[in-house]
C-alpha cells in the first residue's frame, strides 16, 4: 500500500484541531486502559492498521496483557474483561457501526449500568475521536511504522 499524501502537511490546522480533541478526550478521567481497549476495538472494526499498531503498542506499554489484546475481537466469549469494559466495548461497537445498529436500547442500558451520564458522553467522545482518526488514516493510506528486519 502506498500513502496517498500526508494529510497533516496538506492541512495542518485540521491536524491541530483533531489533536486538540484527542488530548481533550484522553484527559476526561476515563481509565487509560479502558480508552486503549476502545481505541483498539474501534480500529479493528474499521480495519485501520495504522491505529491498530499504535494503540496495541500503547496498550502494552501501559500494562495491557497480550491475551486481552489477542482476545479483544471475541471479548463477549472471554472472561478476561470486566463488566465495565464489556459495557464500553458494546457501546464502542454500536457507536462505530451506528448505521447498522442505531445504538440499540439494550446496549444503552448496559452502558448506563456502568457509566454515569457524564462518563457515557466522555466515552462516546473517545469512540468518535478514534473513528475520526481511523477515517483519516484509511482514506489517505497512512502507513504504520514497519520494523526493520534483524541484520543477518
Amino acid at each position: 500500500m502506498k500513502p496517498r499524501f500526508d494529510y497533516a502537511k496538506a492541512a495542518p490546522e485540521v491536524l491541530q484541531a483533531q489533536l486538540a480533541l484527542s488530548h481533550f478526550s484522553r484527559d476526561t478521567g476515563l481509565e487509560p486502559s479502558l480508552q486503549e481497549l476502545v481505541k483498539t476495538r474501534a480500529s479493528q472494526l474499521n480495519g485501520c492498521a495504522y491505529c491498530l499498531e499504535m494503540h496495541t503498542r500503547d496498550a502494552r506499554a501501559a500494562g495491557e496483557t497480550e491475551a486481552r489484546l489477542y482476545l479483544l475481537p471475541a471479548w463477549r466469549e472471554s472472561p478476561l474483561y470486566t463488566e465495565r469494559e464489556r459495557a464500553a466495548l458494546a457501546w464502542t461497537e454500536a457507536v462505530t457501526l451506528v448505521a447498522d445498529s442505531h445504538v440499540p436500547d439494550d446496549v444503552y442500558a448496559q452502558a448506563r449500568g456502568q457509566f454515569s451520564e457524564a462518563e457515557l458522553v466522555k466515552l462516546t467522545l473517545s469512540v468518535a475521536v478514534i473513528n475520526t482518526w481511523n477515517r483519516f488514516a484509511i482514506a489517505f493510506r497512512a502507513l504504520h511504522p514497519v520494523p526493520k528486519p534483524p541484520a543477518a
